[in-house]
């Protein structure tokens, strides 16, 4: 496992400031219905994230690319996969525990955490 794990109660917190965080913006959709969910994969060698990237792909998840590093303080690519669904804190827990292993299966740096838009 990693170093660092997202746990239930960040989780809890991710939606609970999302929600807040969409009133005061007047935005009208909401963490709880369905939503395009963003996750990352990081490693050193942008080759290693292209067979996470299909194997991604084959649970259904559309790869949005992989970013090469900005400069020599962050040199890590970062694939993005996205998915339409809808989540509770403890169902995207268990999402994110699943990501942290296929990350440990690929034997890549890490699974780098996630991000939500409207659908």
């Amino acid at each position: 496992m990693p170093g660092f794990m997202i746990t239930v109660e960040m989780m809890q917190a991710f939606f609970s400031d999302t929600r807040q965080k969409n009133i005061e913006a007047g935005k009208n959709w909401s963490i709880d219905d369905v939503c395009r969910w963003s996750f990352f994969f990081v490693d050193e060698d942008g080759s290693a994230l292209l067979s996470v990237a299909r194997h991604m792909e084959s649970l259904g998840y559309t790869v949005v690319g992989v970013t090469e590093p900005d400069d020599e303080e962050d040199p890590f690519f970062y694939l993005q996969v996205d998915k339409l669904e809808q989540h509770t804190p403890e169902s995207l827990q268990a999402r994110v525990e699943a990501l942290y292993a296929i990350a440990e299966q690929f034997e890549i740096a890490d699974y780098d955490g996630m991000n939500v838009v409207a659908a």
